[in-house]
C-alpha cells in the first residue's frame, strides 16, 4: 500500500563467444543488449529513480573507446538509456544497474554505473549494486587516512575509490613480477590482464565493509564479478553456459529472459563471488566467510516478483496463516463478511487468506473492494494539496457491501507508517458503512528501521514506534525512554536498546493504540488491526530468516548502532 523503496536491481551478461557468433545465430549485433533491457525491465519493480548500463568491448584497439556507460533518471530511464546504445557500443560483458535513493541522494551523479578510468586497460574499474552500507563513515576515514579524498561522498562512490585502489595495487604487482620475469612492452600488458586475481581485489576491499549488499563489477581488461554480503542479506541468482554466463537480482528473470528451468539457476552464497575472468573462465569463490544468516525476509513479503515459484507460495502461506485470527476477529461471522485487498501486490496473500476459510469448509464472499488509481503527483508541494490527493489514489467498489451488515476485510502486505490508511484507505472504507473494518496484514509490525536497502530509515515514521511511544507517555513511564537514551548514547554496538520501548506492551495494546491513531476525524467504523506472528512470517518463509525490522534482531554491528543512534536522535530532536 505504502510504496516502500528498495535499492536495488543489478543485471550481468558475460558473452562467451566471439560477437559475431551472436550475430550469425540470433540476427542481431544487439542480442546482448536485448537480453540485458529484458532483464532490467522484468526488474523495474525494484527502481525507478534511474538506471544505467555499461559496457566493455575486448576486441577494441588502443586509441578507440572500449568500455562504455549511459545513464538516465526517471521512470523512464531504461527506455531512454536503450534509445540510445549504438553498435559501437557493442562489447562481451554487459551490465544495468536500477535505482531507488533510500539516502535522500539522488540526482544523476548518484545513478549507477559509478566508474572509475585509467590509461591502462586492467585499471579502469565500473561499479553498482543492490547495497546500503552502515559503516561508511569508518570506510570513508580509512580512505583519507591513506591520503585518498573522495570527490563524493556515497558508499558506491567511496567503493569505488576503495576497490579501484585495490585493484591499482594488484595490477602493479604483477607489473613487477612481469619485469622480473624479464617481459618488456606488450608482453607485460599481456601477463597482467591474464593474472588479475579479482577474489584479492574483493578480499582486501570487502573485508572493510558492514551491511547487505550485492555488487558488481566490470575491469577495462575484461573482468567481470559479482559478490554478495556474507549475511546473505541481498540476493543474487546466476546462470552459465557455453554461450553466457548471466547474473540478475531476482531467479525469475533469468528463468524469463532466457527460458531456463529453475533447476538451472543458482543463488550466490553468503560472502561468496561469482568471477568471469577475461579469458572466459568461470567460476565462484568464497572471498569473506560466511555469518550468521539473514536473507532478507521482505524481498519475500514485498519487493521480489511473485512470478518466483518459491515466493508466490510463500506469498500465500502468509495470508493462509491468518485465517484463525481474522475468524477470532469477525466472530466467526463468514456468511456477514466481504474479504478483499489493497492491490496490487498483496493479492498472493489474498488467495492464500481465501484458500485457508475454504480449507475450513468455509465459503466466503470475494470482491474487488479497493482499486488504485493514480499517483501522488510530487510537483504538489503544498502539504493541504498533497493530502487532499494523497485521499484519491484509492477508489471503491459502491455496492460491494451491505452497509451495517458486514464486516470488511481487506488484507495488505505491510503496515509501515500508515499513511496511506489515515488519508485515503479508511476514509473510503468508511462511505460503506460496513459494520466493522478488519484491517490485515501479511508480515509483522515494522517497529524498526531497515539499514541494509530498504527506506524505513526513521524510527518516528513506524506507526507501531509511534504507537509505543504514546502509550509510554500515558502510562507515565517517561523514565523508560530516558534510560533507554542512556544506553543508546552510552552503548550504541553492544545491543539493540530500542526494543525495550516495545517490551512493556503487549501486540494488543500496540495494535489498538495504531488504530487509534490513524483513524480519520469523524470515522464511524470501528477498525481492528491483524498482523502476522513473527512466528508466522518464519514459517511461511523459512529459508529466510532476517526479520530486524520486526524483532530489532539486526545481522550486523552497523545495524545495531544506526538503530540506537536513530532513537538518540529522536528524543533529542523532539526534547522528550
Amino acid at each position: 500500500m505504502e510504496q516502500l523503496k528498495h535499492e536495488c536491481g543489478v543485471a550481468m551478461i558475460r558473452l562467451l563467444k566471439p560477437l559475431e557468433y551472436y550475430g550469425q545465430k540470433y540476427g542481431t549485433w544487439a542480442w546482448g543488449f536485448n537480453k540485458l533491457y529484458l532483464m532490467m525491465e522484468k526488474q523495474h519493480n525494484r527502481g525507478q529513480e534511474g538506471a544505467g548500463i555499461a559496457s566493455v568491448s575486448l576486441a577494441n584497439k588502443p586509441g578507440t573507446e572500449y568500455m562504455f556507460r549511459e545513464k538516465a533518471e526517471g521512470k523512464d530511464a531504461i527506455t531512454e538509456i536503450f534509445s540510445r546504445v549504438t553498435a559501437e557500443m557493442a562489447g562481451e560483458l554487459l551490465m544495468g544497474h536500477l535505482r531507488y535513493s533510500t539516502t535522500g541522494k539522488s540526482g544523476l551523479t548518484f545513478v549507477h554505473p559509478f566508474l572509475r578510468r585509467n590509461n591502462w586497460r586492467a585499471k579502469n574499474l565500473c561499479l553498482c549494486g543492490n547495497f546500503n552500507m552502515t559503516n561508511i563513515d569508518e570506510v570513508f576515514q580509512f580512505l583519507t587516512a591513506q591520503g585518498q579524498s573522495p570527490r563524493i561522498y556515497s558508499d558506491t562512490y567511496i567503493t569505488l575509490e576503495l576497490m579501484g585502489h585495490r585493484l591499482d595495487r594488484e595490477v602493479e604487482r604483477l607489473f613487477a613480477e612481469a619485469k622480473q620475469k624479464g617481459l618488456e612492452g606488450l608482453d607485460v600488458t599481456q601477463y597482467i590482464d591474464d593474472h588479475v586475481d579479482m577474489a584479492n581485489v574483493l578480499k582486501t576491499t570487502m573485508q572493510h565493509y558492514d551491511g547487505g549488499y550485492v555488487i558488481c563489477g566490470l575491469t577495462g581488461s575484461g573482468e567481470m564479478f559479482a559478490m554478495r554480503d556474507p549475511w546473505g542479506i541481498r540476493p543474487a541468482f546466476y546462470y552459465r553456459d557455453t554461450e553466457i554466463v548471466a547474473l540478475a537480482s531476482e531467479r525469475p528473470v533469468l528463468q524469463t529472459t532466457f527460458n531456463l528451468q529453475r533447476e538451472n539457476i543458482h543463488e550466490l552464497k553468503p560472502g561468496e563471488a561469482l568471477i568471469v575472468r577475461h579469458d572466459g573462465e568461470c567460476h565462484t569463490e568464497q572471498i569473506l566467510p560466511p555469518r550468521q544468516f539473514s536473507a532478507c525476509s521482505f524481498e519475500r513479503i514485498y519487493f521480489s516478483r511473485g512470478s518466483d515459484g518459491d515466493i508466490y507460495q510463500e506469498r500465500k502461506r502468509l495470508g493462509e496463516q491468518l485465517t484463525p485470527t481474522i475468524l477470532q476477529a469477525i466472530n466467526g461471522e463468514t456468511e456477514n463478511t466481504v474479504f478483499s485487498y489493497i492491490p496490487n501486490t498483496a493479492e498472493v496473500a489474498y488467495c492464500g487468506m481465501t484458500d485457508g476459510f475454504r480449507q475450513r469448509g468455509l465459503n466466503v464472499r470475494t470482491e474487488k473492494v479497493v482499486w488504485k488509481d493514480i499517483k501522488l503527483r510530487t510537483f504538489i508541494a503544498d502539504n493541504s494539496e498533497r493530502n487532499d490527493l494523497a485521499a484519491h489514489v484509492y477508489d471503491i467498489t459502491y455496492g460491494s457491501v451491505r452497509p451495517y451488515e458486514d464486516n470488511l476485510v481487506i488484507i495488505d502486505d505491510s503496515i509501515v507508517r500508515g499513511t496511506t490508511l489515515r488519508e485515503s484507505i479508511f476514509k473510503i472504507l468508511d462511505r460503506l458503512h460496513p459494520k466493522k473494518i478488519v484491517m490485515v496484514s501479511s508480515s509483522p509490525q515494522i517497529r524498526y528501521p531497515d539499514y541494509y536497502g530498504i527506506d524505513m530509515s526513521h524510527l518516528e515514521e513506524l506507526c507501531a514506534f509511534r504507537a509505543a511511544i504514546a502509550l509510554i507517555k500515558e502510562r507515565g513511564m517517561q523514565q523508560l525512554l530516558t534510560e533507554v537514551y542512556r544506553k543508546c548514547k552510552a552503548e550504541p554496538l553492544s545491543t539493540n536498546h530500542v526494543r525495550a520501548i516495545y517490551a512493556p506492551f503487549t501486540l494488543e495494546d500496540i495494535n489498538r493504540k495504531i488504530v487509534e491513531m490513524l483513524l480519520p476525524e469523524g470515522m464511524q467504523t470501528p477498525v481492528e488491526l491483524v498482523f502476522q506472528s513473527i512466528e508466522g512470517l518464519h514459517t511461511a518463509c523459512p529459508n529466510h530468516p532476517g526479520d530486524w525490522y520486526f524483532t530489532g534482531r539486526y545481522p550486523t554491528p552497523g545495524g545495531m548502532r544506526l538503530c540506537n543512534e536513530a532513537f538518540v536522535n529522536y528524543i533529542e530532536k523532539t526534547h522528550i
